[in-house]
């Protein structure tokens, strides 16, 4: 299993930002997805962003799409969340979250569903707390 380390968290005010960061330690086999999944208190975990091993292809959730922008430093082995225009919504807990590449996955759906149920690792959590 990979070490993943979130940082970066925090509280913030509606319209806010904040930035997450996750370090990670050396990643057996062929350089992996990873992303960022979230769960509030009472609900399901969701899937948020995610980026593609090289980082040409990114996936947001609907909610999140036009604030958030995901990115990687493979160099650095850190992935960056970038959370813009926060709203009380956005308050959730914050996992990071690896899965190894697949030939299968032909939509954002796919995409998403891989990272939440592959044998991948997911980082202790971060909280985020958006106060209105």
């Amino acid at each position: 299993q990979v070490q993943l380390v979130e940082s970066g968290g925090g509280s913030v005010q509606a319209g806010g930002s904040l930035k997450l960061s996750c370090s990670y330690s050396e990643y057996p086999g062929t350089r992996p997805y990873m992303g960022w999944f979230r769960q509030a208190p009472g609900k399901q975990r969701e899937g948020v962003a995610i980026i593609s091993p090289g980082g040409l292809n990114t996936y947001y959730a609907d909610s999140v799409k036009g604030r958030f922008t995901i990115s990687r430093d493979n160099a650095k082995k850190t992935l960056y969340l970038q959370m813009n225009s926060l709203n009380p919504e956005d308050t959730a807990m914050y996992y990071c979250v690896t899965a190894p590449e697949s030939p299968y996955l032909y939509s954002d759906y796919d995409v998403f569903n891989h990272l939440r149920t592959s044998s991948g690792s997911w980082g202790q959590g971060i909280q985020v707390t958006v106060s209105s």
